[in-house]
C-alpha cells in the first residue's frame, strides 16, 4: 500500500498540445470523419428512442451495422448507447437532470454528409435547440 502525505503535482501541457489547432493528421491517406451533435429534446429520451435512434443514423450515414445498438441507464449519468458500423460506430448520450439534454459522438473510416446527420437529429428529437461540429 502507498501513502501519500500530498498530491501529486499535475505537469503542465508541452507548448501546443492543449490546442488543437495545432492538430496534425498523422495519417491523411485514411478517411476518418469525426462529428457531435447536442441538443435539447422535446421528450424524455428512452432506451427505445435510443436504439431506434441508433439504427436509423446508420441508415442515414450509409453505414453497415455490425451488432444491434446496445444501452446501459446510470442513476448518476443518464443513459447511454453504442452502435458498432463495419466503418466504426456511434455513441449516444442522453440526460434528464439537471437538465434534458442529448450528445452523439459519430466517429467513422466512411466518409457521410453532415447536414443530413444534423436535420435527421433535429427532427428525430424535436429538438429546441442543437448544435453541431465536425472535426
Amino acid at each position: 500500500m502507498v501513502t501519500r502525505t500530498a498530491p501529486l503535482p499535475i505537469p503542465p501541457h508541452p507548448e501546443g498540445t492543449a490546442d488543437m489547432l495545432d492538430f496534425k493528421d498523422l495519417a491523411p491517406t485514411i478517411t476518418r470523419q469525426r462529428m457531435v451533435v447536442e441538443g435539447y429534446p422535446t421528450f424524455v429520451i428512452t432506451d427505445e428512442h435510443i436504439k431506434d435512434y441508433l439504427k436509423k443514423l446508420s441508415d442515414v450515414t450509409d453505414m453497415i451495422t455490425i451488432i444491434e445498438p446496445v444501452t446501459h441507464v446510470s442513476d448518476l449519468y443518464g443513459w447511454a448507447g453504442w452502435i458498432h458500423w463495419e466503418t466504426s460506430g456511434a455513441h449516444f448520450y442522453s440526460w434528464e437532470r439537471p437538465i434534458s439534454f442529448f450528445s452523439v459522438d459519430i466517429y467513422t473510416c466512411k466518409a457521410f454528409d453532415p447536414q443530413t446527420v444534423i436535420d435527421f437529429t433535429k427532427e428525430y428529437f424535436r429538438t429546441t435547440e442543437l448544435v453541431a461540429k465536425e472535426f
